[in-house]
């Protein structure tokens, strides 16, 4: 057993990882686990604290239990007395730091909030460790246990000390040890009080405890038998640690521990999208079926309708009979009423009706499905939310987008519609002329006078002509031109559809479907960062 870890950890990604760790914590604010979230900024903090003090001194905290002999085994490492002994009560109140020069320990200390020090003399293999001894993490004093769980998150190498009568005692292996299973790196057992056993009763206790290591998920982590009192095995466990102070790595070891172990907490609430599932984007069918349900509610029909009838009315106005034509100008303008030309004023459209309301609040439910669809279930969450997130503007934002449309051609005539005016005013002016004719005709044989010769178009009289035909023909011009104003009607009312719904497009992408993008692109960004970090 060279070197306490066994394996080489990605000291040298580190700082990526804590990078991409906090990438993590940002992108997952509010949609992660808060528990996670707290210990993964514990991590960052710590971090980059302890990455600023002594970054190549290492500190080894001797853990363990009352009665287990930890104390004696740290004044056995050190060759001193500096650490009062106990069996039956804890006597460890305050951690003991022996530290081994050239090992600037002082700032790194405070940091840690130790304040009992012994520094030691030179000794070569043992160049820049720090050695804690904790207080007793069973102590019946509350604050000796929130000591030893305060320093258990801060030190880079955790020893923990058992003795042969309490080495599977359940609190030690459900509140500590199975906690520590990303940290089996840099943690170290040694079953302390050997030599109260026979040989062939420690190689039983060794074995028995890394059956329970492995069942905390600390299958490798080096488990040695030593004897504070005798000193057996304190030569092989010196060797441990002088090698993992040679390493000097032993601080980003523990910090890419701690790293680990937080990735796998926040991984439960950024798991793998279910097969299939489109992040980024959502399904066109739920598109259309959000911008027909906006466009309803917005009275996009009712202004299609209206154009389509104030088009009509113009057409009617423009190449209808000239003598009659002036009995629509009584009817009251459809456009006028809706007061959708102004734009920067509210429209006069009516409020949604609750079916278009259920309609809206349908289609919106059937987005998020559909975006959300595989997601864990905080992000499903947060995308439901961010979908909802400005609903209450809404409905001001669908009335602005319904206003100010370009509708100055429905009411312009156009070019065929003058030429129909003028035709039509030629039909009139013909019957007019037969009329006035006919009627001069009836003055004269009224009056008895000889009768002015009038010519003849076939049976009829020239003026009966005129004013039959000026009059049918007008019918018939004015009949084919409803005909094509109808045309035109649709038309218009299609065009001035079609920029009504890129509004409310518009506003869908504004309201509704940018934040479920946003919020889906961040749970990509986070699984991505989660994976830079893992």
């Amino acid at each position: 057993m060279s070197g306490l870890l066994g394996t080489r950890r990605r000291t040298r990604e580190l700082p990526d990882r804590l990078d991409a760790l906090e990438a993590v914590v940002e992108a997952g604010d509010g949609r992660l686990a808060p528990d996670a979230v707290a210990a993964a900024r514990r991590v960052l903090e710590q971090a980059g604290q302890r990455m600023r003090l002594s970054p190549e001194t290492t500190v080894v905290a001797l853990a363990g239990g009352t009665g287990s002999g930890k104390s004696s085994l740290f004044n056995a490492l050190v060759g001193q007395p500096v650490s009062s002994a106990g069996v039956r009560r804890p006597t460890t109140s305050d951690t003991h730091a022996a530290v081994w020069p050239p090992a600037e320990a002082g700032p790194l200390l405070d940091w840690l909030g130790v304040q009992r020090r012994h520094v030691l003399s030179e000794e070569p293999a043992l160049h820049g460790l720090v050695l804690l001894d904790l207080p007793d993490h069973d102590s019946t004093d509350p604050a000796h246990r929130l000591e030893a769980e305060r320093l258990v998150g801060l030190v880079d190498i955790l020893v923990w000390v058992v003795d042969p009568q309490k080495y599977a005692d359940a609190a030690l292996h459900e509140r500590y040890l199975s906690r520590l299973r990303a940290h089996r790196a840099v943690t170290l057992l040694l079953l302390n009080q050997a030599d109260l056993l026979p040989p062939e009763g420690v190689e039983a206790c060794v074995a028995d405890l890394r059956r329970l290591l492995k069942a905390d998920g600390l299958g490798t982590a080096p488990v040695l038998a030593v004897s504070a009192r005798t000193g057996a095995g304190l030569e092989e466990l010196r060797s441990v640690l002088a090698a993992a102070v040679g390493r000097r790595a032993a601080a980003a070891e523990r910090l890419a521990a701690d790293v680990d172990d937080v990735v796998d907490r926040l991984a439960a609430d950024l798991a793998e999208p279910a097969e299939g599932a489109a992040l980024g984007t959502v399904g066109r069918k739920e598109r259309a079926r959000l911008r027909e349900a906006l466009s309803a509610a917005a009275g996009v029909p009712v202004v299609e309708d209206a154009v389509r009838r104030a088009s009509r009315a113009r057409t009617t106005a423009a190449t209808g009979w000239p003598f009659t034509r002036w009995v629509g100008r009584l009817r009251r303008d459809p456009l006028r009423r809706l007061h959708v030309e102004a734009p920067e004023a509210r429209s006069s459209l009516p409020p949604p009706s609750p079916v278009a309301r259920a309609s809206v609040y349908g289609a919106v439910r059937a987005v998020v499905d559909g975006a959300s669809r595989g997601l864990p279930e905080p992000w499903a969450r947060a995308v439901g939310a961010a979908a909802a997130a400005r609903e209450e503007g809404l409905d001001d934002a669908l009335d602005r987008a319904m206003t100010g449309s370009s509708l100055s051609d429905v009411r312009r005539p156009r070019l065929w519609e003058r030429g129909v005016r003028l035709l039509q005013w030629a039909l009139a002016l013909v019957a007019l002329a037969g009329l006035l004719w006919l009627t001069a005709l009836f003055a004269v044989e009224w009056a008895r006078l000889p009768d002015p010769p009038t010519p003849d178009v076939g049976p009829f009289a020239l003026p009966t002509v005129l004013l039959l035909g000026g009059i049918v023909a007008g019918l018939l011009v004015a009949l084919a031109s409803r005909w094509v104003g109808r045309v035109s009607a649709r038309r218009a009312a299609r065009r001035v559809g079609a920029e009504l719904r890129r509004r409310i497009d518009e506003v869908a992408d504004a309201y509704v479907l940018t934040p479920v993008k946003e919020e889906l692109q961040r749970y990509v960004a986070a699984r991505e960062a989660l994976r830079r970090a893992g």
